[in-house]
């Protein structure tokens, strides 16, 4: 068995491959940022993949912050025509149409009784208002309404989810608003009135590349599939509720991340989310109150840790707040596996190269006898 000069030089340089990225890839921590912006108490962010930083919402104010990866804060948008006491909640940027497209919620208050709810669609080029879309429900009562998350689908048609309502509106690329899913699935699993969150229904939504929504419901840690063109909706079959499920987000290999204050789940399925389950579940910092969550570069996975519930209450002054990676320990476990595989074929290679040059040597010593 011979072994030609390119194949011994393509053995070497994998094998010095190898031996630089197994200490690599078993020693990178996950990338933490932590960033200062004065009382900011995020509940929202998201990733722009164009412009490299997370696009991060208030609480607190009508503003939204620019922050890089090191942890650098730039002021992107500030809408002071927006309703005095409003919040940016759910946040998602539409690539397609390059623009950000935001939830804002006021609550109701003894001087406004009614909530305030709108669609507001931002140009990520030159950062102005392209439209604000009241979100209005003119068959039921809109005093409990919350427009808490979006999502948007490859013709710009965004998805808002009311938490209050149990419903999801549907806004056009222009600015259009129906109602698009008020499907009785939503209220045919029990509440436990008793969590803190019970009045807190429909949450995170993501549009998932094959078509549908996927999202979750807070107050019964269910998931739901929806078809954006009927509005039909069934609860995916799991091997466990998600137990106060707030973001979610799917991930390029078509893993859904699905975020609560206590810990991310990592969920996959077999059958397009006629079934599907957790595979894993990674603990977060409880006290920091994570509340959404997303994927940037590299299908690395976040959450933001924005202190949230300190902020409603409306009475405690803050600087700091959090982005964090967070990973799957069992992901983690596996992906040295194929480094593993590349190092027993340089070996073996290099010990076929060993064997060749042995034999080599002793003819050369046999000829020269």
């Amino acid at each position: 068995m011979k072994l030609s000069f390119p194949l011994l030089l393509f053995s070497t340089l994998l094998f010095i491959f190898i031996a630089l990225s197994v200490p690599f890839a078993a020693g990178r921590k996950p990338h933490v940022i932590n960033f200062r912006s004065r009382n900011l108490f995020p509940e929202s962010f998201t990733w722009d993949p164009k412009s490299q930083h997370f696009i991060v919402g208030s609480t607190r104010h009508q503003k939204l912050i620019a922050v890089s990866d090191a942890g650098v804060v730039e002021s992107l948008i500030t809408d002071t025509s927006l309703p005095e006491n409003s919040s940016f909640l759910g946040l998602t940027v539409d690539r397609y149409n390059n623009r950000l497209l935001a939830c804002i919620h006021r609550p109701p208050s003894p001087e406004s009784p009614t909530p305030f709810n709108a669609l507001a669609s931002y140009d990520l080029q030159s950062n102005h208002r392209l439209f604000l879309s009241p979100l209005l429900d003119e068959i039921e009562m809109v005093e409990n309404a919350v427009a808490n998350d979006v999502a948007v689908d490859f013709d710009g048609n965004a998805y808002v989810t009311n938490s209050g309502g149990d419903f999801i509106w549907k806004i056009t690329l222009n600015g259009d608003v129906s109602i698009v899913s008020k499907s009785k699935a939503y209220k045919s699993h029990p509440v436990d009135t008793t969590t803190a969150y019970h009045k807190c229904g429909l949450n995170g939504v993501v549009f998932s590349p094959r078509g549908y929504l996927l999202v979750v419901q807070s107050n019964t840690g269910k998931l739901f599939k929806v078809n954006v063109d009927d509005g039909t909706a069934r609860a995916v079959i799991l091997n466990r509720d998600l137990t106060a499920a707030d973001g979610i987000a799917i991930r390029g290999d078509g893993v859904v991340l699905v975020v609560s204050q206590e810990k991310l789940y990592f969920l996959n399925s077999n059958d397009g989310w006629g079934e599907g389950g957790v595979y894993d579940e990674t603990a977060l910092e409880r006290e920091r109150f994570a509340t959404a969550v997303t994927v940037g570069d590299e299908r690395r996975v976040y959450v933001l840790y924005g202190h949230v519930m300190k902020g409603i209450n409306g009475n405690e002054e803050r600087d700091e707040f959090g982005i964090a990676e967070v990973e799957s320990e069992k992901e983690s476990e596996e992906e040295p596996i194929w480094l593993y595989i590349l190092i027993g074929i340089g070996l073996f290679i290099f010990f076929i190269w060993r064997f060749q040059m042995h034999r080599l040597v002793e003819s050369l010593n046999k000829k020269t006898v």
